[in-house]
């Protein structure tokens, strides 16, 4: 895997609503409904406007996703990837299409950076040494074709999925 590339994905552990980027990622429903987890803290720091263009979205169908403004967070804007249906599972297949139409909405908008949380891992019960390897495969692929996408956060809640992070991208970055 070429330096660049290794150079252009980075793994922090953090708050992912206090990220100055293009935009950070919503593991969402596809009613687009901000409820609780990640979804939660976007709406009580972002403010009620996220959920507004939200509602004027609508449902989108799971496995895709949607962009809203940043209200009033730091990153300009939201990219909600629909990974399950209300109180449902995200399943690998859906989480895979919602981070890689995350991926492309970025570049179609010509942002830079864009931020992920581990998407799926909390109210939607995916296991997280899964998820890293799914978001993290989707990251590479994507970078590898043309973008205008310079880096890409991996944005975890604590040290377990931060250590579950780095050890699957070591692991890809030796499979590569």
């Amino acid at each position: 895997m070429n330096k660049t590339l290794a150079e252009a994905i980075v793994i922090q552990q953090g708050d992912l609503t206090d990220m100055d980027t293009d935009a950070i990622v919503n593991a969402a429903n596809n009613d687009l409904q901000l409820g609780a987890g990640v979804a939660g803290a976007i709406r009580r720091k972002g403010g009620d406007e996220i959920q507004r263009e939200c509602d004027a979205v609508g449902s989108i169908p799971v496995g895709y996703a949607a962009i809203t403004g940043g209200g009033k967070l730091r990153a300009r804007h939201v990219i909600h990837a629909a990974s399950m249906q209300l109180g449902g599972r995200t399943t690998a297949a859906n989480l895979r299409n919602s981070v890689a139409h995350s991926l492309r909405i970025a570049a179609e908008r010509g942002l830079k950076t864009i931020a992920f949380p581990a998407v799926g891992t909390g109210i939607a019960g995916f296991p997280i040494e899964e998820c890293a390897s799914i978001m993290l495969e989707e990251a590479a692929q994507h970078l590898k074709s043309e973008t205008s996408l310079e880096k890409i956060y991996f944005v975890l809640f604590d040290d377990r999925a931060s250590d579950v992070f780095t050890r699957a991208w070591k692991r890809l970055r030796q499979d590569h």
